[in-house]
């Protein structure tokens, strides 16, 4: 009998043996349920069609060894139904077209994406957060037109798909957006949700999962400093967008000979992953690099949040510029932090990835660290030639693009000429975005100069901060 049973309930949920599939209820085209059930996890789609292909927009590859991280982690388990690359997506096909329930069993993927967020951060009392977007899918008419898509669809036309995400644990509730719920339902799929027994740390200015495994040091600095952080950025940008930010810290391990910080930034939270022998212990360095990930991650609630790019070639206005707001706020919380050292890197960094080739496809040539270290460099430029804070020039361009949300490339260069009054600055910027040249050193120092940087040349002819 109970074999019986369990065939009549896998016949069910996966529409075979002439199931009746009930309609989706609200306005959602598609009802993803993940249930948590101890070490067993479960997501179960509810399409409101059958359609030939669904493209899953978030396939980024492992950072490293880039590989496709959702056949390491997923296992279709609805018959006839298989997960596949076409292009630069994963998909569910089947012979015909996909029936409108599938289900997928899984295994929370914890390693680093080149260009994503992580789709699982692991705790070390077994609990685990889970990257919502990871489960969006959209319907297209044949496996051709996904291999047409572009690796990047911002501005690209692909169904308006409605998604509804429903979490629950077995065991317990789940936690989203801080809040504590037996069953958490949402369509907002750029966050984390929590699963674990795990109560978090909470101040007037964050709210925070820790895990308990994680240095004693570590969780110190976080508490005494990162409020002070949160502030300052809040003074000089105005107030942070959405409720109060949260913050989840996994601990890795003490991996012998490894110091590793991974995180990211989304609406309202910042997730950071520590892991390896060399961070159990404090010491200065340490510390100021904590601090300085974290002030990153931070700058991005105002530039990436409250203003975002127009177009993923565009990352260097919210990556660079969060870089060079970190530094701007190492410096006023850190007596020891030499921001010229990192600034140097940067300079280093732009120089080799802007010979001859353009900043805006260092995507498409897995060389993203361009965003990082140009846009510190124009964010230096903007900041020298206007002769004001750097914390000055995002305020404007955060307060003159609230409306729409996105600051795009032609507006952050507008705001350079009326900051400089040197229209040449960003024509130059402009060519390094483009193309790149033969000899960004020299290209850079003469940037440099007319912006009033003060500088030199080292003998190899990089330009280098006093």
């Amino acid at each position: 009998m109970r074999s019986f049973c369990l065939a009549l309930l896998w016949f069910a949920l996966n529409g075979q043996a002439g199931a009746q599939t009930p309609a989706l209820s609200g306005t959602a085209q598609v009802r993803v349920e993940v249930t948590r059930s101890g070490n067993d996890w479960l997501v179960e789609y509810q399409f409101d069609r059958e359609s030939p292909v669904w493209v899953f927009p978030r396939t980024d590859t492992t950072r490293g060894d880039r590989q496709q991280w959702r056949p390491l982690s997923w296992t279709v388990e609805t018959r006839g139904v298989r997960l596949e690359r076409r292009g630069w997506y994963d998909v569910l096909i089947a012979r015909g077209k996909v029936p409108r329930r599938v289900r997928i069993r899984f295994t929370p993927f914890t390693h680093g994406l080149q260009a994503d967020y992580t789709p699982a951060l692991e705790f070390s009392d077994e609990s685990v957060a889970l990257y919502i977007a990871q489960f969006e899918v959209f319907p297209m008419e044949s496996v051709g037109a996904v291999k047409a898509l572009p690796s990047d669809l911002n501005n690209q036309l692909v169904p308006d798909t409605k998604l509804a995400y429903v979490f629950r644990d077995r065991a317990g509730p789940v936690w989203l957006r801080g809040r504590r719920l037996s069953v958490a339902e949402t369509d907002d799929k750029n966050t984390y949700v929590f699963f674990g027994s795990m109560k978090p740390i909470e101040t007037r200015e964050m709210v925070g999962f820790i895990d308990p495994q994680l240095p004693e040091w570590i969780r110190g600095s976080l508490v005494d400093t990162v409020p002070d952080m949160l502030a300052r950025f809040t003074r000089e940008l105005g107030a942070p967008p959405g409720m109060k930010p949260t913050i989840m810290l996994s601990w890795a391990g003490p991996t012998p000979g490894l110091v590793s910080r991974a995180g990211s930034v989304l609406p309202a939270l910042i997730t950071l992953t520590y892991e390896g022998s060399g961070v159990l212990a404090e010491d200065e360095a340490a510390r100021i690099d904590g601090l300085q990930f974290i002030a990153h991650e931070a700058a991005h609630f105002w530039l990436g949040q409250t203003v975002a790019y127009e177009y993923a070639r565009d990352a260097w206005i919210t990556e660079g510029g969060a870089d060079l707001l970190a530094m701007r706020l190492m410096q006023s919380v850190e007596v020891g932090y030499d921001w010229r050292t990192d600034f140097n890197a940067s300079i280093e960094e732009c120089v080799k990835l802007t010979r001859r080739r353009g900043i805006e496809t260092a995507r498409d040539r897995n060389e993203t660290r361009a965003y990082y270290a140009c846009g510190a460099v124009f964010g230096l430029i903007a900041e020298s030639a206007s002769g004001r804070s750097f914390f000055i020039f995002v305020k404007k361009i955060i307060d003159s693009n609230r409306v729409d949300g996105v600051v795009s490339r032609a507006e952050w260069l507008a705001a350079l000429d009326s900051a400089s009054g040197k229209p040449d600055l960003s024509r130059d910027i402009a060519r390094l975005l483009d193309r790149g040249v033969s000899d960004p050193g020299e290209f850079i120092s003469a940037l440099f100069t007319r912006a009033g940087v003060s500088h030199s040349l080292d003998a190899q002819g990089m330009p280098r901060l006093p």
